[in-house]
């Protein structure tokens, strides 16, 4: 869980196999991601996982967990694991 999350799942600061799918627009992922609780969750996800080279666009969907990504390529796994882990959260895989 992110450092801004506090235990009853409020935010602080605040007052793999799985689906892929390519289209003409590029190629669409869906990640589960664990540990996001509300929207500065979600601001830091779609901010670490936008950094991505080669990352067209990002929507997070704090409530289901999920993380759906558009590339222009095959996705990093690895990559986008780092990046939702430094951000301090877990990606836990791809969604089935």
């Amino acid at each position: 869980m992110s450092d801004c999350c506090t235990p009853d799942g409020s935010c602080s600061t605040d007052a793999a196999k799985g689906a892929t799918t390519s289209t003409d627009d590029g190629i669409a992922t869906v990640y589960t991601v664990t540990g996001m609780t509300c929207d500065h969750c979600k601001s830091s996800v779609t901010e670490a996982v936008s950094g991505i080279d080669g990352v067209l666009s990002v929507d997070v969907d704090v409530k289901a967990g999920r993380v759906a990504v558009t590339t222009r390529e095959e996705p990093d796994d690895a990559a986008f694991a780092k990046a939702v882990d430094d951000a301090g959260y877990e990606l836990t895989g791809r969604a089935v």
